[in-house]
């Protein structure tokens, strides 16, 4: 079959609280991605294919190395087109002594037939929650149905984990944490997001609200649309706080401040 593509893995601390901890989340970033998001800020692993092939065993190796550096989890980086070579890994790394949650950092545009491939392997699931729109999602991501998939998606998630626990420490254990990417103009609709997590999912949902958002990748060209026009710019403090807004009117309180 085909090898997986890895661009990196390290301890990394720039992720959620609850999976940096003390010692870092053990983070592996698999090159390419199912998505083609025109602000990617990571690029150059994602679009351009930047990474390294490697076998299953290696990257069981890679696991358990970062097991040894006293990570607090393994942290799969847009693992979604390469699910059946990770539960190879993760099998050849189990019975190699591998005990750290396993956490599926994906974009939310994942189906259900493959995530049910990992009840009872993923322990933390970390999807994004895009878009609340299709039309701004095919234009931005060209990820078709993307509202429909992600929704599913996330429904199918939190049923096998449910909401985010944390240990005596803070440290995730076992749950959801949900990415929200704030947008110039409200590209993303927040609102709605924000509407299905609290409705859909569940209202102790554990949401980060991001406000990194910078021009990036096709999105620092130039605007070819107006929608791709807006995004040349970072946001600013009222469109942040109206995401925030949303989340709290929703119900929603769990992630962010």
């Amino acid at each position: 079959g085909l090898l997986p593509m890895v661009a990196s893995y390290s301890p990394h601390f720039g992720e959620e609280a609850p999976l940096v901890g003390r010692n870092g989340s053990g983070t592996i970033f698999f090159a390419g991605c199912n998505m083609r998001c025109e602000f990617c800020q990571n690029y150059t692993i994602s679009q351009c294919g930047a990474g390294t092939a490697i076998s299953c065993e290696d990257l069981a190796d890679i696991m358990l190395h970062l097991q040894e550096r006293r990570c607090h989890n393994i942290n799969l980086v847009s693992p979604s087109h390469v699910v059946p070579q990770i539960l190879r890994a993760v099998a050849i790394a189990a019975d190699r002594g591998l005990s750290l949650p396993l956490v599926y950092n994906s974009g939310g545009y994942d189906s259900v037939a493959t995530l049910r491939l990992l009840d009872g392997v993923v322990d933390i699931y970390m999807p994004d929650a895009k878009y609340g729109r299709d039309g701004v999602a095919w234009e931005l991501s060209h990820a078709r149905d993307y509202t429909s998939r992600m929704q599913a998606a996330l429904v199918e998630m939190h049923r096998q984990v449910g909401d985010l626990i944390l240990s005596a420490d803070g440290i995730a254990v076992r749950g959801m944490i949900i990415r929200h990417l704030v947008l110039p103009e409200n590209l993303a609709h927040s609102e709605a997001v924000m509407k299905f997590i609290a409705d859909e999912i569940s209202r102790d949902s554990y949401v980060n609200i991001m406000a990194q958002y910078h021009p990036a990748w096709r999105a620092a060209e130039g605007g070819r649309s107006p929608v791709l026009a807006a995004l040349q710019r970072p946001i600013t403090a009222r469109e942040y706080a109206y995401a925030v807004q949303c989340a709290k009117e929703s119900g929603l309180s769990r992630g962010f401040s």
